[in-house]
């Protein structure tokens, strides 16, 4: 069964070409262990929170914005032999992370209900 790795993080606007940049580069390395889809969002339309949001939730500072992510695995086995790469694998040592890592939320899915593409 289908798996995803989802990703918020805070990414100051003035980096965006660098974090796509960084994206793109990492898309091979997430293919080699197996990754199907890696989605990339930049956050157009986020409404301040009041009690809970994505602003709220990632701390968000002037200048940044939301970025909102997710990685199509075939199962979440091959998700979680990718990430266990990340500390062997030189390749991601080599990436830029352009972000406060300190304020990225990431979890695993597993899928309940899913059509179309």
């Amino acid at each position: 069964m289908t798996y995803y790795s989802g990703f918020l993080t805070p990414v100051k606007s003035a980096d965006k070409d660098r974090y796509i940049a960084s994206a793109a580069k990492s898309w091979p390395v997430f293919q080699k262990y197996g990754a199907l889809q890696l989605v990339e969002t930049w956050g157009d339309d986020i409404p301040p929170g009041k009690v809970t949001g994505f602003d709220l939730a990632v701390k968000l500072e002037e200048g940044e914005v939301p970025v909102f992510s997710w990685i199509k695995w075939p199962d979440k086995a091959t998700a979680d032999a990718c990430y266990a790469t990340m500390e062997t694998d030189p390749a991601w040592q080599e990436m830029d992370m352009p972000f406060d890592g300190k304020r990225m939320m990431w979890g695993g899915f597993a899928p309940i209900f899913e059509q179309g593409v």
